[in-house]
């Protein structure tokens, strides 16, 4: 009796370290690629703004395309060597390291370049830890709770995003005298890419040393990088042949979760850019925004137990494509409209993407997450042209017709993004089949 008191113990630590990943790494998501990080190297210091936003969309993208080429070899190889935990904790550490390496972009047109290369490099070990974190998910939960444990990670994140940017409000931004550091060449603002460093460091620790490493398999062969490709290649070919609805929800989900990464990428950006929101402003927003995303995630994972988890992903597009076209409609009613209507598109954010790793995770084999989700990452990336490039679209032929602030008009590329993903999503059976 006592050693399965024990066990469930043991589960239950496992389950709140893993969970507590998604609050460690928050700080990149949160500090670096959205609110504080993304809008500070777009901004004038560094030249003109539009400029350096399209400078960091080619950042992306060139990003989007080494995680398509090596996402699903990684996880392959991982599964089979028995190494999830061992590659996400590395990656864990170099992304702290670039989150660190961040306080040395002076607010300075030279160092343009050096802050988008940092930023493309960690987007690109972001989501490579990420195959190995999600293919964990199993690991850690059962087929009943499974919904529930994923959308209270995300939310969870989301939470730490909150704590996140009041310490960034009250400590460093607001004050005369930041906590540390001067406002000297915005250091007050390069200091908290230091202390996203250490944050991240500080949390990671949990889940290195409560969360078991998956077994390698037994009597594994051992294969070069071109054999791995090769085997992927005919596992796919497989999936096409005999777990068709598999496939299809990975081409779905790799166009609307682009679009998301889309409201990721640019939901900052065009909040200081296209409605004026000061820096300050930025970061209330940013609060705001994670509350409601937090609260969105957790009522996304309870429904996708209870609804299903296809169901709850048609929700949250069909909500986000609502409120990101307010946002639009409504934009000449000024800052009023971003508050309620990008708000409100945030709440349909967490549920998205929480039940999308959820719905990889019940059709997927044990032993086979770290490929899948290497394939889930690899097709994500392959489609990740499409939110900047339909971007660009938006805003150049609002220029061309004579538009003098175009950046609004970049939301209606990233909606056609998700209508896509949404109708591809609406072709998938709820509940595929994955068989080899």
């Amino acid at each position: 009796m006592s050693d399965v008191a024990g066990n469930t113990r043991k589960q239950r630590l496992a389950t709140w370290s893993w969970a507590l990943w998604d609050w460690a790494e928050q700080p990149y998501p949160t500090i670096i690629q959205t609110f504080i990080f993304a809008t500070y190297i777009t901004s004038e210091l560094f030249g003109n703004p539009d400029a350096n936003t399209s400078m960091l969309s080619i950042g992306t993208m060139l990003a989007a395309i080494v995680v398509g080429v090596t996402a699903p070899v990684f996880g392959r190889r991982s599964d089979d060597a028995g190494k999830r935990k061992f590659w996400l904790l590395l990656n864990s550490g170099i992304l702290i390291a670039i989150m660190a390496a961040s306080y040395f972009v002076m607010p300075s047109p030279s160092f343009l370049v050096f802050g988008v290369a940092l930023y493309a490099v960690g987007s690109v070990v972001q989501e490579t830890a990420f195959i190995n974190y999600y293919a964990m998910l199993k690991q850690v939960t059962t087929k009943k709770n499974m919904g529930k444990v994923s959308g209270f990670a995300w939310g969870l994140g989301y939470v730490g995003g909150i704590l996140l940017l009041l310490v960034s409000l009250l400590f460093f931004v607001l004050p005369d005298q930041p906590l540390f550091g001067t406002k000297i060449d915005k250091e007050n603002i390069r200091i908290l890419f230091l202390f996203s460093a250490i944050w991240m460091f500080i949390f990671t620790i949990p889940l290195a040393l409560f969360v078991p490493e998956v077994p390698a398999k037994a009597n594994q062969v051992k294969e070069s990088i071109l054999q791995s490709y090769k085997s992927l290649f005919v596992q796919l070919g497989r999936m096409r042949r005999h777990s068709p609805d598999a496939l299809k929800f990975l081409i779905a989900s790799a166009v609307y979760r682009d679009g998301l990464a889309g409201v990721f990428t640019y939901g900052a950006i065009l909040g200081s850019v296209a409605f004026g929101f000061s820096t300050t402003q930025v970061i209330f927003y940013g609060i705001g925004a994670n509350i409601v995303a937090g609260i969105g995630a957790a009522l996304g994972g309870w429904l996708d137990d209870r609804l299903g988890t296809k169901r709850t992903i048609v929700i949250s597009l069909t909500g986000l494509m609502a409120s990101g076209l307010a946002v639009f409609v409504f934009a000449d009613l000024g800052k009023i409209t971003y508050w309620v209507f990008g708000l409100l598109l945030c709440l349909f954010v967490g549920p998205a993407q929480a039940s999308s790793r959820t719905f990889v995770a019940r059709f997927t084999p044990d032993g086979r997450e770290g490929e899948i989700f290497g394939i889930y990452q690899t097709t994500g990336k392959i489609t990740s042209f499409l939110s900047p490039t339909f971007w660009l679209i938006a805003t150049g032929l609002a220029g061309a017709l004579g538009v003098a602030h175009t950046a609004i008009f970049g939301i209606l590329g990233l909606m056609v993004v998700l209508g896509a993903g949404l109708i591809l999503l609406l072709r998938v059976h709820p509940n595929p089949f994955l068989n080899d």
